[in-house]
């Protein structure tokens, strides 16, 4: 590791050999990494991926950053767990600058298309179709820039709906990339709900860069109205916080709203969609890798 303990950030880097990458990606988000990346462990140069896809390499490097005052073997622990391992594959631990973070992002951060007509684009990239629905997004600490493939799905999913005039609530909005895509897309008013400060105010950046703050209201959950229901709740987050959410998405959601979960690893689906059933009509899934996405309708 660096000895530079003045660094504000630690990347924790695995080889995925015995894994596949996806799943030390999932693995390394589920142990708190506030971003993860994927970069080549040899010397195999990818060309421009698929829209909506990640390129991966024969021999994929994967690693997290967080927050240098975490503890990485708690990190660790945390990792063989989830992967059910009883060892990792070998870590290396460095210290990373701020400068050095935005750097390594923006080298492996290219425009990328989710359905027919919406794009992500970092704002150093002209877009690639300027007169599709272009979302000006660079990467930063709030999670959420399309490269995940429960944000993909959600994007699509965005992409194919009908949102003019609807109103939205977006729980665990993160980067704000779906409430971004929602007002873009048409919708009339949008919620984008954290409970991470660093999540707000990065969302708040990124609807006023995208000329959509208006229609955006951000709040903490404990702040939104009383009263408010929705034509369309849509939460990607982990399935373990969906189920404790169940009924709180079910007084958010008018009567034949629209549900949409992802952030659910398939073999937790079947728990998820029990915990919303009293409510909701789940009534499609899609499968992408090992994450679920489940969309329904309110009772």
């Amino acid at each position: 590791m660096s000895d530079d303990a003045t660094a504000p950030w630690l990347q924790l880097t695995l080889d995925a050999i015995e894994h596949r990458p996806e799943q030390l990606e999932d693995a390394l988000l589920e142990a708190g990494a506030l971003a993860v990346t994927l970069a080549d462990a040899g010397d195999q140069p990818v060309l421009e991926p698929a829209p909506g896809q990640t390129p991966l390499w024969r021999h994929t490097r994967v690693t997290g950053l967080f927050d240098a005052q975490t503890d990485i073997e708690v990190v660790k622990g945390q990792l063989r767990r989830f992967l059910h391992a009883p060892a990792l594959p070998e870590c290396r631990l460095t210290a990373l600058e701020e400068r050095d973070w935005v750097r390594a992002w923006m080298e492996h951060f290219h425009p990328m298309r989710f359905g027919r007509r919406l794009w992500i684009c970092p704002s150093c990239q002209t877009p690639p179709e300027p007169a599709a629905v272009n979302i000006q997004l660079d990467p930063g600490l709030a999670f959420g820039t399309g490269t995940h493939p429960t944000t993909a799905l959600c994007l699509e999913w965005l992409d194919a709906a009908d949102l003019t005039g609807k109103t939205v609530l977006d729980y665990g909005c993160g980067s704000g990339v779906l409430a971004i895509a929602a007002a873009k897309l048409g919708a009339r008013r949008v919620w984008a709900v954290d409970i991470d400060p660093q999540a707000l105010l990065a969302s708040d950046d990124n609807a006023d860069a995208n000329k959509v703050e208006d229609r955006i209201e951000f709040s903490y959950p404990e702040a939104l109205p009383a009263a408010l229901q929705v034509d369309l709740l849509l939460a990607n987050i982990l399935a373990r916080v969906l189920v404790q959410l169940a009924p709180e998405f079910g007084r958010r959601v008018k009567p034949g709203g629209r549900l949409l979960l992802c952030g659910v690893l398939e073999q937790h689906a079947d728990v998820v969609q029990a915990a919303f059933s009293h409510d909701f009509r789940l009534h499609d899934q899609t499968l992408r890798e090992d994450w679920v996405l489940l969309e329904g309708v309110r009772r």
